[in-house]
């Protein structure tokens, strides 16, 4: 059997991302948008023949053209894509991939988390990495009545501040889960310090880092769907199956949503959450968005007022401690990387 070379594929190598592009295409997939590394293999000829990606700590966008397919080159991939992510000192890995490929990486040490119909599967290299993340939330568990948000504030708004409120307000225990990975403008150490500051006065709130199981828009695995809608319906059955376990673990029976009147996609996940949840006996509580100089309160909003950096303004949006941060010299560093972003409205 002849040996293959793999490689790294730079971002402006547009030679080889189109030829990635075309096999992932036989596979009925595209290349997914959240991508900090791609790797490609390469025959006698220069021609890609397999190819694989990580975003983070999760490993996405595989293929081997057809005519190579029974040649062990996907195992070649993955054992390479694995060495790129330890060497980052990523030792506990995710990936998504298609139901009739499970077993393939559950032979390769990868277990199942859950799994969305007959569209794909979600993974860990760890056996029990999901049960001793249950576990440890377990240990926050509180009696009475217990609700739960998620939240991710980019950053925390009046608006998140009246979600959280709100919803404290009306359960003895609120579990908070802060969306924890880095994929937005400012950083998820910065977002979380903001969120416990802006929450610190409500005794009931419990904050837990979302970690790796509460899937981001940014980290769902939108290449394997066809249309928008589905990846939409898809993003939220798996969050649904995932969350209702994080739900029984902290006896939690109802989840609260903030309202996105802005957003259809944010629209259409919510109704999914709110026709399926209470079938799991967990109910869906959509807060309507709290309003300020005569419209909802947007963390977009806010993310623009920092860009022009008009502080007069902002205070009418965020609560004292985020106006703080970001009128101290610490915040420089971020408020001048929204400044030169180029879209801050959907970030």
């Amino acid at each position: 059997m002849p040996e293959y070379t793999i490689s790294q594929v730079p971002p402006n190598d547009r030679r080889s991302l189109s030829q990635i592009d075309a096999l992932l295409k036989q596979e009925g997939i595209q290349r997914d948008s959240h991508l900090d590394y791609i790797c490609a293999m390469y025959d006698e000829d220069y021609q890609i023949i397999a190819t694989g990606s990580c975003f983070a700590n999760s490993l996405r966008c595989f293929a081997v053209s057809h005519s190579h397919q029974g040649e062990g080159l996907l195992n070649q991939i993955i054992t390479h894509l694995i060495n790129i992510q330890y060497e980052r000192g990523n030792l506990h890995l995710f990936l998504y991939t298609k139901i009739n490929s499970a077993k393939f990486f559950r032979d390769l040490g990868f277990y199942e988390i859950a799994k969305v119909d007959n569209t794909l599967v979600f993974m860990e290299n760890r056996k029990n990495g999901f049960e001793t993340y249950l576990t440890n939330l377990a240990k926050t568990k509180t009696g009475g009545f217990s609700a739960a948000l998620v939240m991710n504030a980019n950053p925390f708004t009046l608006g998140h501040q009246y979600l959280v409120e709100k919803a404290a307000s009306e359960c003895d225990t609120l579990h908070l889960f802060i969306v924890s990975e880095d994929a937005s403008l400012i950083p998820f150490s910065i977002r979380k310090k903001l969120i416990l500051a802006g929450t610190s006065h409500l005794s009931n709130v419990i904050c837990h880092d979302s970690g790796p199981y509460i899937i981001s828009n940014a980290t769902f695995p939108s290449y394997f769907l066809k249309d928008e809608e589905s990846v939409i319906k898809g993003h939220a059955k798996l969050d649904l199956i995932v969350f209702t376990r994080i739900a029984e673990a902290l006896s939690v029976t109802r989840r609260y949503v903030g309202e996105e009147p802005l957003s259809q996609v944010t629209g259409i996940y919510n109704e999914i959450m709110a026709s399926q949840l209470p079938l799991s006996g967990i109910d869906c509580v959509v807060v309507p968005r709290k309003q300020a100089m005569n419209q909802p309160i947007s963390a977009s909003t806010v993310r623009q007022l920092l860009q022009k950096k008009d502080f007069h303004a902002l205070k009418e949006l965020v609560p004292p401690t985020t106006l703080k941060y970001f009128e101290s010299e610490e915040a420089s560093p971020i408020i001048e990387k929204i400044y030169k972003a180029q879209d801050v409205v959907h970030y």
